[in-house]
Order: structure tokens, then C-alpha cells, then sequence
């Protein structure tokens, strides 16, 4: 395994542990009944995942160029399919980290209170006070809140969890299957890159009309009161366990995805 591959699944780990740790912000939200502020620090991590998406496409897409320019017979499938695991061992951390990490963007929401500044509140958590309460914030997962049985859930979850699976399953493998099928047809690979933007909005379409309103409705009813703590916490569950699921969907649609787009990108 070269350098370049390890950066690669260092930005991919990176990328998928943030978007698993997004469900520990709305937890903290719904526990301080402050949605809107959690979401807000949320976004420091949000940047890191994007600065990590940012390099990680075109080291990817160079890999792929070298490989092609020095005309090497075989296609580096298991490189891909290193990658996507890569992102469904990053969804396991991430959902092992939501307790810890909830407590952490609570007491960030409270001291945000008092700093008014991210700035500061970032001077802050690294002080000893801070350390302090980062150690104090370490926890494991408690098994009553694991319940993947989908009893006493809201009305229409299941079908969202599916959509959950689905979206999460075409957005992680949208970008490498765009670059895999330029293995296929070599003549056209920038238009076959080009193509991803097209998959990722049809990923982005389902969860932002679907899913996201569906999880920002019971988010909201949580801090209501309509849905309680403990049945929110397993909501929560229930969405980390479907991205899981969709990032090892992901595996399955590589290639079919790329064929696809192979066959897109010669008949435009």
C-alpha cells in the first residue's frame, strides 16, 4: 500500500466519521434545546470534512491518471474497494463516538453561551479546563439505547431509513465509480469524472426532500417533548445503522454504477 493510497483513505475516514458524528450534534440539541447553536458549532467539523473532500478527489483522480498513462493491463478494483471500506470502518468509529462526542457539543453549546465566539470557544477547549472536560466526556455506547427493532418508532421510518440507505449508499460511491469507469472508456475519463456531480445531486435530492426534513420533524418534536429522549436516542441509532448499510451498499454498486456511467458518458 503506497502514500498516496494512505492519504486517500486517511480523507475518506476523515469525511465519514464527520457525517456519522453530525446525528451526536442533534442529540446535544435536543438534550440543551438548542438546535440551532449545535448545528452551528457543528460546522467547524462540517469545514475539516470539506477541506478533506477537497483533496481527496483529485488525489484520487491522479492515481487514476498514472495508472492509465502507464498502461498497465490490470484495473486496481481492490484499491476502490479499500476505499469504501475505509468509509464503513469510519461510520463504526463514528457511531461509537456519538456518546462521547454529544457530551462534548453540549458542554460546547453551554460555554458558547459565555464565549460568544468560535474562536475563542476553540481557545478554550484546548486549556486545561477544556482537556479536562474532554477526558471527563470519554464514554462507551449504552446498550439500552442499541434497540434495532423498530418497535414504538415514529409512523414512516422504515421507508425513510430505506431512502437513508439508498442516498447514503449512490453519494459514497459517486465520485470513485465516476473515476473507475474512466478505466473503462480511458478516451472519455474527464467526462466521466464530470458525471459525478450528476449522481451526487440525484443522492442529495433524496436526502434533502426525504430524509433530512424527515430527521429535522422528529428533532424537533424531541425537543418538544412529543418524542421522548430515549425513543430519539434510537432513532438516532436506527440512521447511523442505515448509513452503515449504505456505505457497504456502496460496495455493491462500484462497478454497476461505473458501467453506467461508461455507457452515459459515450452516448451524451
Amino acid at each position: 500500500m503506497d502514500t498516496n493510497l494512505v492519504i486517500i483513505l486517511v480523507l475518506t475516514f476523515v469525511i465519514h466519521i464527520i457525517g456519522t458524528l453530525s446525528y451526536s450534534s442533534r442529540i446535544a440539541g435536543v438534550r440543551t434545546r438548542k438546535i440551532a447553536v449545535s448545528l452551528s458549532i457543528f460546522n467547524i467539523l462540517v469545514l475539516v470534512s470539506r477541506l478533506s473532500n477537497s483533496f481527496q478527489g483529485p488525489l484520487l483522480a491522479k492515481r487514476v491518471e498514472e495508472h492509465i498513462i502507464s498502461g498497465l493491463g490490470t484495473i486496481p478494483v481492490w484499491d476502490f474497494r479499500i476505499i469504501l471500506f475505509s468509509a464503513s470502518l469510519a461510520t463504526i468509529v463514528g457511531a461509537l463516538l456519538i456518546p462521547t462526542t454529544q457530551r462534548l457539543f453540549t458542554k460546547a453549546i453551554s460555554r458558547f453561551s459565555i464565549e460568544r465566539s468560535v474562536p475563542r470557544l476553540l481557545l478554550y477547549s484546548f486549556s486545561k479546563t477544556g482537556l479536562s472536560q474532554f477526558r471527563e466526556s470519554l464514554t462507551a455506547p449504552k446498550p439500552h439505547n442499541i434497540n434495532l427493532h423498530l418497535r414504538k418508532r415514529p409512523a414512516g421510518l422504515i421507508p425513510i431509513l430505506l431512502l437513508n440507505i439508498f442516498g447514503t449508499g449512490i453519494w459514497t460511491v459517486a465520485v470513485l465509480s465516476s473515476l473507475f469507469a474512466g478505466y473503462l472508456i480511458p478516451e472519455l475519463r474527464v467526462t466521466a469524472s464530470s458525471l459525478a456531480a450528476i449522481i451526487n445531486g440525484l443522492a442529495t435530492l433524496m436526502m434533502f426532500i426525504f430524509v433530512d426534513p424527515y430527521l429535522s420533524l422528529v428533532t424537533d418534536e424531541a425537543v418538544a417533548g412529543k418524542v421522548s429522549n430515549s425513543t430519539f436516542r434510537k432513532i438516532i441509532v436506527d440512521f447511523t445503522t442505515s448509513r452503515f448499510v449504505g456505505t457497504v451498499l456502496a460496495q455493491f454498486l462500484l462497478i454497476p454504477s461505473a458501467k453506467f456511467i461508461a455507457f452515459f458518458a459515450r452516448v451524451l
